[in-house]
C-alpha cells in the first residue's frame, strides 16, 4: 500500500531552549518524547508512515526535506503573545495541510482575555473580568470578591494554586505582582465561580450554518452536526483541598497519575447536552477545527450554572492522563484510534483520500 507521509510536529522538553531566570514550570505545556513517541506510533498504526520533527526554527528544511503530505500539530511553541500559532504559520506559507485549527484561532485562544471577550460579545456564559497589566491598577467597581488570578497566557494551570483565589485587596496586588513577575505577561482577573470544574473534548467539524454568532431564538435548532462530544471528564479534588482546591499546575504536571478521573461525570443528562451545545458555540465563534477541549466551572451558588473558561484548541494527548484520552476512552476509543480520528477529520477537510491498498 502507498502509504501518506505524516509529519508528528512537536515541542519536546529536552530539546526546550534554557535561559537565566527560567521559571521552574517554564516549559510543563511541552511533551515528552514519551508522549512524541506514542503518537508518532499512533500514526504509523493507521498506516502512515510518520516522523517526529521539532517545530523550531530548523523546521523549514526538516520540512522541505521529509516532505510530508500532512503534519499532524501538537506545537505549543516557546516564546511569543501568540506562539501556538508560529508553526501553523509556517505550514500555510508553504502551502502544507496540517491538522487542528488555524493561525488566527490559536492566536486568539492562548489569550485568554481576548477569547472571553469574544465569548462576551457573543452572549455565551464567562465569568466577568479584568486584565492588570500593573499591579496598582485599580480594580473595577463591578468586579467583586472573591476573585481568581491567573496568567493570560499559559496552559497546564502554569501560575495556578489555591492563592490565586483571592479574598481582599491584599491578595489581588499580591498575586498580580507575582503574575506580571514570574511570566512576564499581563495577569487575567475573573469573579471566582465556586463549585465544579468540569471540560468536554470533542472531535469533528461542524457542518450545516455556521454563522459567528448563536441564535437568540430558543426554538431555533442547538446545531452541532458534524461534532464528535465525549463524556464530559471532572477531577476529584476532594482528597487535596488541603493544598489544592482547584485543578491546579502542581496537580497536572506532578500528581497526574494519582488523580482521580470522574468520567463520565456525576451529570445529567440535560445538563450534559448544555455543556455540549455551549463547547460547539464556543468551538464555532473561536473558529476551531478537527479537535478541542472546552473548560467549565459550575455554579454551586447559581443552580450549577455552566460558566466558560476557555478552549483548548491543542488539548494534550499524553495516554493515560491527557484530559481528552481519558474523555475517549469512557467511550472504549484508545489512543491510538483517537489519534487516527483526528487525523482522518483533518484529511477529510483537505480532500486528502487515504492511499488504496495496492493487493
Amino acid at each position: 500500500m502507498n502509504k501518506l507521509k505524516v509529519a508528528l510536529l512537536a515541542n519536546a522538553k529536552e530539546n526546550a531552549p534554557k535561559f537565566n531566570g527560567m521559571p521552574s514550570d517554564q516549559w510543563d505545556d511541552l511533551d515528552s518524547k514519551k508522549t512524541i513517541l506514542s503518537l508518532v506510533d499512533a500514526i504509523k498504526a493507521g498506516e502512515h508512515d510518520c516522523e517526529f520533527l521539532e517545530g523550531d526554527s530548523t523546521l523549514v528544511e526538516s520540512l522541505k526535506q521529509y516532505k510530508p503530505d500532512i503534519c499532524f500539530n501538537i506545537c505549543e511553541g516557546h516564546f511569543g503573545d501568540g506562539r501556538e500559532a508560529q508553526v501553523p504559520a509556517i505550514l500555510e506559507m508553504m502551502r502544507i495541510p496540517y491538522t487542528g485549527s488555524k493561525v488566527m484561532t490559536l492566536a486568539l485562544a492562548l489569550d485568554k482575555p481576548m477569547t472571553k471577550r469574544i465569548l462576551h460579545w457573543h452572549e455565551l456564559p464567562t465569568p466577568e473580568f479584568q486584565v492588570f497589566e500593573r499591579a496598582d491598577e485599580p480594580l473595577d467597581a463591578d468586579m467583586k470578591f472573591p476573585l481568581f488570578a491567573k496568567p493570560s497566557r499559559e496552559g497546564t494551570g502554569m501560575g495556578v494554586s489555591a492563592k490565586s483565589i483571592l479574598h481582599n485587596e491584599e491578595e489581588l496586588r499580591e498575586q498580580i505582582s507575582q503574575i506580571l513577575n514570574r511570566y512576564k505577561e499581563p495577569a487575567l482577573v475573573e469573579r471566582y465561580i465556586e463549585g465544579r470544574e468540569v471540560t468536554v473534548g470533542m472531535v469533528g467539524n461542524l457542518r450545516g450554518a455556521v454563522a459567528r454568532r448563536m441564535p437568540h431564538d430558543e426554538n431555533l435548532p442547538r446545531i452541532q452536526a458534524g461534532l464528535r462530544f465525549f463524556p464530559p471528564m471532572e477531577v476529584d479534588l476532594t482528597p487535596y483541598f488541603e493544598t489544592d482546591v482547584v485543578y491546579s499546575n502542581r496537580l497536572k504536571v506532578d500528581l497526574a497519575d494519582q488523580l482521580t478521573y470522574l468520567c463520565p461525570a456525576p451529570l445529567d443528562d440535560d445538563m450534559v447536552d448544555d455543556l455540549n451545545w455551549y463547547a460547539a458555540a464556543v468551538f464555532r465563534v473561536m473558529g476551531a477545527l478537527d479537535v478541542s477541549r472546552v473548560d467549565f466551572r459550575l455554579d454551586a451558588n447559581n443552580g450549577w450554572k455552566p460558566y466558560i473558561l476557555e478552549i483548548n484548541p491543542l488539548p494534550g494527548l499524553s495516554p493515560g492522563i491527557s484530559d481528552i484520552i481519558i474523555e475517549a476512552a469512557a467511550e472504549g476509543i484508545g489512543h491510538t484510534e483517537l489519534v487516527n480520528m483526528i487525523l482522518d477529520t483533518a484529511l477529510n477537510r483537505y480532500g486528502i483520500g487515504k492511499p488504496a491498498r495496492i493487493v
